[in-house]
């Protein structure tokens, strides 16, 4: 893990002057606002004054809501009351950014558009994820991670030559919104420093996941040709995928004219590099299947740690296969300190995935565990100008 500079405990975080309201749901809105969390927002979740306890992300104290929803503090109000909008737009005024995923419709309905809110502050950032889009023949459209993956091309080059389209282990259009609407906000707040004004920014699902497509993408734009499954094979770089060992299956990486030189010598074939039907990677593509099972029949004879060791020595790319238990056991990513700890006023110390993002002089950790439904509602109100006798008038009348 990276250490932290001297007195790094009392220097501020890089977004801690940033006032973020949390209007999001699920996982891609939520995604974005964690990342300005981490590194110091003040996150001020707006949740329904019904909150049960439970979401689409899970049960309040379950393992995806307390990772989703960490460094916040969290509000009661009821949106659709005209106490509780007032209240809310009292909230904007003060606010640099407002994160939201709903439905196009349902963001105009209860009246905290960007068109709505920009009124009262115009500094405003308003960051949205959609499913397909805010406008269009399926703007008005729910969006879902597994169906947007089906839309946007990703099951199709998913899984094995033949198996039919199979869906990635995580929810990839949701995760990569929400990463890219982050970048989105901060490019915006980056902006506003030189114009004193706020901006809509937004993307979706559906533009997430075909940019996620990247070379596959690119490759049918400029020259026409669809991509299938390839399964653990690379599509276009050979030898690049999972080999055998003689105690299970690691990956080898060796395309390009350099590294395939360097792998023949450390397999132990460097006639191979001589062999004119592979002396190109174009020519190695189209003999995959040969150059794999000659692979293969040698690699299957020693374990994976060996196999590991020597193509490190030669600078050949090379790495098991591991199941997350494996990962999270592994003494790279214990140094880099990514399950990290934090604790929990009803869990006790539990382990979350920490950001990826290191910062120098930083402290890398989770400052504090999810908090519960409502927790910081009267701070939040009292910090916007409201009196206990207000605050209390709005209990009894079920708007907080």
């Amino acid at each position: 893990m990276s250490q932290p500079s001297e007195h790094a405990e009392n220097k501020p975080l890089p977004l801690s002057r940033i006032t973020v309201l949390d209007l999001t749901l699920a996982r891609a809105g939520p995604t974005c606002v964690r990342h300005l969390a981490d590194w110091g927002a003040n996150i001020i979740r707006i949740e329904p004054s019904e909150t049960t306890g439970e979401d689409v992300s899970g049960k309040r104290e379950g393992f995806d809501f307390q990772n989703l929803h960490r460094n916040k503090k969290m509000v009661k109000l009821n949106l659709k009351s005209p106490e509780g909008h007032a209240a809310f737009m009292k909230i904007v005024e003060k606010a640099d950014v407002i994160i939201e995923n709903m439905r196009a419709e349902v963001k105009h309905r209860l009246k905290v558009s960007y068109d709505d809110v920009k009124v009262v502050n115009p500094r405003l950032v308003y960051g949205s994820i959609s499913g397909f889009g805010q406008t269009g023949p399926y703007g008005k459209r729910a969006g879902v991670d597994q169906i947007v993956q089906g839309m946007g091309g990703l099951m199709s080059i998913t899984g094995l030559p033949g198996q039919g389209p199979v869906r990635v282990g995580v929810a990839i259009a949701d995760l990569t919104a929400g990463n890219l609407l982050a970048m989105g906000v901060m490019t915006a707040l980056f902006e506003r420093e030189v114009t004193g004004v706020g901006r809509w920014v937004y993307t979706s699902l559906l533009e997430a996941q075909i940019f996620m497509l990247d070379f596959q993408a690119s490759r049918y734009l400029m020259n026409g040709e669809v991509a299938g499954q390839a399964g653990n094979d690379h599509p276009t770089g050979v030898p690049t995928g999972v080999f055998e060992s003689s105690d299970g299956l690691f990956n080898i990486a060796a395309s390009s004219a350099r590294v395939w030189a360097r792998f023949c010598d450390a397999l132990g074939m460097p006639d191979w590099k001589e062999r004119e039907i592979w002396d190109t990677q174009s020519k190695r593509s189209k003999d995959r299947k040969a150059i794999n099972l000659a692979i293969n029949e040698i690699t299957k004879h020693k374990p994976t740690e060996h196999w590991v060791n020597v193509m490190e020595a030669a600078g050949v790319p090379c790495g098991p296969i591991n199941t997350i238990d494996k990962t999270f056991a592994d003494p790279q990513v214990k140094h880099l300190g990514i399950a990290s700890p934090v604790i929990s006023s009803k869990l006790g110390e539990i382990n979350l995935v920490a950001s990826p993002l290191n910062f120098s002089g930083i402290e890398k950790k989770i400052r504090s565990a999810t908090a519960d439904a409502g927790e910081h509602t009267e701070e939040v109100l009292k910090s916007v100008g409201y009196s206990d006798a207000e605050i209390n008038d709005m209990h009894q009348k079920g708007v907080i």
